[in-house]
This record gives structure tokens, C-alpha cells and sequence, in this order.
């Protein structure tokens, strides 16, 4: 099992933990009541339910990378940031995409995840919905 003693270490465990093709591995990152969001659709709640999610992750052929863009801690929860690729054997990008999570620290020192939102980074800003009030003075 994988063990995550430094918040900022958390997506290249994720990675390395995906790269064993072991799911208890990948769920030993997870805490009981831990939530997943793979899209803008559904959030997926439990570790019961978040592993047959990944079951479905761990079908893709290829190795991941993950690289953590940024790690935020304050007290016992980090925000992460990570940009991650899963590479074909010949090199060929088959899925890629920035995550956005929150880990809390658990008391024997270890971090988990509490919120996993796999394409989080991803998506697309949201400009056209925001109403920009005018910046002008009065006359």
C-alpha cells in the first residue's frame, strides 16, 4: 500500500499507486467519506462508490505521469493542483489533463484525499456567465 507523508507528494503517489494496476492501492489514497469528481456532471461519494470510478481509470492502457503544479498547506489540509498524462508504450499521449484536490492530514501523519476533482483544472473558464459591472465614474 502507498502511504502520503508530504501533501505536495500526493499526485505522483496517485501516479505511481494507478501504474501498479492495483486498485487497493490507489483507494489506500482515500479517505472513508471522500468525495470524486471526474467531470462537470457527478460527484461520486465513498470510497465504495470512488472505486468503481477508478476501476474504470485503471482500464486505459499506458503509464501515468503526474506532476504537482502547486501545494498550498494550511494546518491539516493542502490544496493541490497537478497536471497529469497516461503515455502509450510508444510515446503516444493517450489522456491528459490538470486535477484539483484537497488532502487533509490524518492523525498518524499520513495525507488523504477528501475531494478529488480529476479534470478540475481543466475545465474551461467561465467568463461569458460572469456580469462585469461598469468601471466607470459618473460622468
Amino acid at each position: 500500500m502507498f502511504k502520503v507523508n508530504m501533501p505536495h507528494e500526493m499526485n505522483q503517489i496517485f501516479a505511481r499507486a494507478f501504474n501498479t494496476r492495483d486498485i487497493d492501492n490507489l483507494m489506500a489514497l482515500y479517505k472513508e467519506n471522500a468525495v470524486l469528481r471526474i467531470d462537470t456532471e457527478k460527484t461520486f461519494a465513498g470510497k465504495a462508490v470512488i472505486a468503481i470510478e477508478l476501476q474504470k481509470l485503471l482500464l486505459l492502457p499506458g503509464k501515468m505521469f503526474s506532476r504537482n503544479n502547486f501545494c498550498i498547506e494550511h494546518g491539516d489540509i493542502a490544496l493541490l493542483r497537478a497536471d497529469h498524462s497516461i503515455v502509450n508504450t510508444d510515446g503516444t499521449i493517450i489522456f491528459s489533463g490538470s486535477s484539483a484536490e484537497a488532502v487533509r492530514r490524518q492523525s498518524d501523519g499520513s495525507w488523504l484525499y477528501i475531494i478529488d476533482h480529476a479534470m478540475g483544472a481543466t475545465l474551461p473558464r467561465v467568463d461569458a456567465e460572469i456580469e462585469v459591472p461598469s468601471l466607470g465614474g459618473d460622468g
